[in-house]
């Protein structure tokens, strides 16, 4: 078992019962079953980046307050250096830096996202909301509810985050890119 993902599952289960809601409609309010849900707060399945978005919203809080436990402080300015922002590494092909981490009453959720090249047919996500995305490095293929796109270094896409959403690595590099996710 992964001791972050343990940890990201022990806090959503401490703020669920805070908020008093039961693990039932905690499930319903996130569009899955009972033993789905459970297995993120066991620590025993990977969280995707709209599981976690979703979840902050319901529980009313920060997304960081589950990620990494810690309230954000700042509200005028935060500087995150390169390589320093909270990272969550979801699987084998996802990983996020969170790049405003310690910023109180964000408008939006900026991050560094690696998508390690995979053979796996990427898993859909949606979450409220609208997102920016801007190539950093390698090529993606974003998917978009029945629509692809290639995209490449210096190429952005935005679209409405609550059509199911989801990206690939091309070819046998990792690709890299920033995110911006808002309500």
């Amino acid at each position: 078992m992964n001791p972050q993902l343990a940890e990201i599952g022990m806090r959503l289960m401490a703020l669920r019962e805070i908020c008093g809601i039961s693990t039932e409609d905690m499930s319903k309010r996130l569009d899955m079953n009972v033993d789905s849900y459970l297995a993120y707060e066991k620590g025993d399945a990977d969280f995707s980046f709209s599981f976690l978005y979703n979840a902050a919203d319901i529980l009313g809080v920060d997304v960081l307050d589950i990620m990494s436990g810690d309230t954000p402080k700042l509200s005028t300015c935060t500087v995150v250096k390169k390589g320093k922002g909270y990272s969550v590494k979801e699987n084998s092909q996802y990983g996020y830096t969170h790049l405003a981490h310690t910023f109180r009453n964000k408008k939006g959720e900026p991050f560094l996202v690696s998508v390690e090249p995979s053979d796996k047919t990427p898993v859909m996500h949606e979450h409220e909301g609208q997102e920016f995305n801007y190539i950093l490095s390698g090529q993606i293929k974003f998917f978009i509810g029945e629509v692809s796109y290639i995209l490449s270094e210096g190429d952005s896409v935005y679209f409405n985050s609550s059509v199911p959403h989801a990206e690939q690595a091309i070819g046998d590099e990792k690709a890299e890119f920033i995110a911006v996710v808002m309500k």
